[in-house]
């Protein structure tokens, strides 16, 4: 008869968990990588208001329970700022550690080119297409943003074709980084995914338990 109660007070605080392992390894990497702070805070402080974009996938896309129940009662929750920001200065370290320089470095002649003014563009173009595609289509939020993200990048090539080695790496160190943590937190959580994805919307195809979108 406690099996369910337990269940479902472990979720109020499942998101939270993730969010404060990933902010443990962030808190580890910055004290002991003092040349990669201040690209890891810089970054953080960018990706961090990606988890301000939770009311467009709240509840289309999945439907967390989170603190005082702030996902479905607001479609904002703390979790998706916290994990935002870590994953980001995570990804960030990770490169500088493997490569030696920060994914930042550029190549300064290549901003020189006649290509490059057309960055800004693109840098532009990106968020517009979103809105377009949000407001035009009735595809699930996490597709149009999928399609936009891979379009934003094929327009930077196009702009900085000097970036590609530098995103490829970083989209792999980070695609790794978010799956092996919704894996692990799947693994931890068992019943979780097939409770708050909403996965009658999208494939709902999962890979070790990972909802392949």
């Amino acid at each position: 008869m406690n099996h369910q109660p337990i269940a479902r007070l472990d979720w109020t605080y499942a998101y939270l968990v993730l969010s404060l392992e990933l902010a443990f390894v962030w808190v580890v990497l910055f004290v002991f990588r003092k040349d990669v702070r201040r690209s890891m805070l810089r970054v953080s402080l960018g990706t961090m208001f990606l988890g301000l974009t939770e009311p467009l996938f709240v509840p289309k896309y999945w439907n967390p329970p989170t603190l005082w129940d702030l996902a479905r009662r607001t479609g904002f929750d703390s979790e998706s700022l916290l994990f935002s920001f870590a994953i980001g200065g995570i990804v960030v370290a990770a490169y500088w550690v493997i490569f030696g320089v920060p994914s930042s470095e550029s190549i300064p002649h290549q901003r020189g080119l006649s290509r490059h003014r057309f960055h800004r563009y693109a840098i532009l173009f990106v968020p517009l297409l979103f809105l377009i595609l949000l407001v035009s289509s009735r595809i699930n939020p996490i597709y149009v943003s999928a399609i936009t993200l891979a379009a934003g990048f094929f327009v930077t090539i196009f702009c900085r074709p000097d970036l590609w080695k530098k995103m490829l790496v970083s989209g792999a160190l980070f695609f790794l980084l978010y799956f092996i943590s919704f894996a692990l937190f799947s693994w931890t959580f068992p019943d979780y995914v097939a409770s708050v994805w909403n996965l009658k919307v999208i494939s709902g195809i999962r890979i070790v338990g990972v909802p392949l979108e």
